[in-house]
């Protein structure tokens, strides 16, 4: 029987197509994972790899074995994972990917009532605005909207993600009042650039009724963040068109006014991402039950709603 960590570093450095990248995730030198490989083969009798100084990749009979051995070496894991425990509680590093401002003002105040329950978990949390490959880069979890959803990964619904049309009261008071979308081509816009593509999107604004019409606001200035355009619109520089989790703090201190409170874009769900598998890991079935049961009893789905209460 093989030893499973060659096994183990066989199939990190099929992942991530490196033996520096698998060294590095699994604390060994390359050359330990190099050697552990090696064995590995010499043991099968074929080679699993082709190697160059740019890349490595797998050669047919590499990925067939890949193929065979992935799902079982992953419930393994889990169930090392499970029984790594302090105490029977749910322990070890749990490394998780968040949008910056997003994770800062709904996700880490969570961490001290998390933490009292779990206190032999290890956040390592990473606040970025961009998705993550969340099996490929080691990430027990992910908290965002609009991710792809690759094979192997689920998604867990926590609110739904809308993004509603903000002002600062004196800008409004400068112009007439506003009671249809078709009102809004007049008006300075402070509108979301993509970080990842680079574009301004045409959103279509949704109505409480269900109708749509086009957004036509004058382009002033584009923000690749919700947060920098609430900040710009509360100076009086226009209507910003925001996702409503960065608005709420503005609504609620009446620094910002909603625009034509009865539309609204839909942008789909933000959710709680992680890894498919029967037995995961019970620091991340724990962090996952938690931040649930938080968002429920915080009521943030509803704060969230662009027909709810602001």
């Amino acid at each position: 029987m093989e030893s499973f960590s060659s096994i183990e570093c066989f199939v990190r450095s099929a992942e991530v197509g490196s033996f520096a990248e698998a060294a590095r995730r699994l604390s060994l030198t390359p050359a330990a994972v190099g050697k552990n490989v090696a064995r590995l083969e010499a043991r099968l009798g074929v080679r699993l790899f082709q190697r160059s100084t740019r890349r490595l990749t797998l050669t047919e009979a590499g990925q067939r074995f890949l193929e065979e051995v992935a799902a079982s070496f992953q419930t393994i894991q889990y169930a090392v994972a499970n029984l790594a425990s302090a105490e029977g509680q749910p322990a070890g590093t749990l490394k998780v990917s968040m949008g910056t401002v997003f994770g800062r003002l709904y996700v880490v105040p969570l961490l001290a009532e998390f933490l009292r329950r779990y206190p032999a978990i290890s956040p390592d949390w990473h606040f970025d605005n961009r998705q993550v490959d969340l099996i490929g880069q080691g990430f027990d979890a992910a908290i965002g909207g609009g991710f792809d959803l690759p094979q192997g990964v689920v998604a867990r619904k926590l609110t739904p993600a809308h993004r509603i049309l903000v002002a600062a009261p004196t800008y409004l008071q400068q112009h007439r009042p506003i009671t249809q979308p078709a009102d809004l081509h007049e008006l300075d816009g402070i509108l979301i650039r993509s970080p990842q593509t680079g574009r301004v999107r045409s959103w279509p604004l949704t109505s409480r009724e269900q109708e749509q019409s086009p957004l036509d606001l004058r382009l002033r200035m584009t923000m690749s963040d919700s947060e920098a355009a609430c900040a710009a619109a509360e100076q009086g520089l226009g209507v910003a068109l925001v996702s409503m989790p960065f608005a709420v703090p503005y609504l609620q201190a009446g620094r910002l006014l909603r625009v034509l409170p009865d539309w609204y874009v839909d942008d789909g769900n933000i959710s709680l991402y992680y890894a498919e598998h029967k037995l995961l890991p019970g620091k991340t079935r724990v962090f996952v039950d938690f931040v649930i049961e938080q968002f429920a009893r915080q009521g943030l789905a509803q704060r969230f709603d662009a027909l709810g209460a602001l």
